[in-house]
């Protein structure tokens, strides 16, 4: 049987679906924005004439940040990610997205696919990541 989750503190699925499902040992991480509870986005913003600037490194780094928290609050931890796949918006965006991603992993951490979409379920969101991890602690914080 498999366990669902809605992590308390981390920004509402934008659907009818969980941040996180566990079955056994194995971890499936839902799609993970930069967005904040309150819907606003790191890495996004605009000056008084309207003019956006996005951040790859800010928002790639609060991505990482939130699956961390997402995968603590089931037992699980970034060491224990085994797969990632990571939505980038545009390629252009790839070399901020990998210097970030190396402050947390190297080659020993998890496998990984980047493949760029045509859009993200919100217009400054430049990169979304799902995951899949193990679990050794049994007990979730929820």
């Amino acid at each position: 049987m498999a366990d669902a989750y809605v992590v308390a503190g981390k920004a509402a699925p934008r659907g009818r679906f969980p941040h996180v499902k566990v079955s056994g040992d194995v971890v499936y991480v839902s799609g993970t924005s930069a967005r904040r509870p309150d819907n606003s986005i790191v890495g996004a913003s605009a000056d008084g004439m309207g003019t956006v600037t996005l951040d790859i490194r800010a928002q790639t780094r609060t991505v990482i940040e939130n699956l961390r928290d997402i995968l603590r609050a089931v037992g699980s931890d970034l060491s224990e990610l085994v797969q990632v796949t990571a939505y980038l918006v545009s390629m252009n965006d790839f070399g901020g997205y990998n210097e970030v991603y190396a402050e947390y992993f190297d080659e020993s951490g998890p496998t990984r696919t980047t493949v760029a979409v045509h859009q993200l379920p919100h217009p400054h969101l430049l990169i979304e990541i799902q995951a899949i991890a193990h679990r050794t602690r049994q007990e979730a914080d929820q």
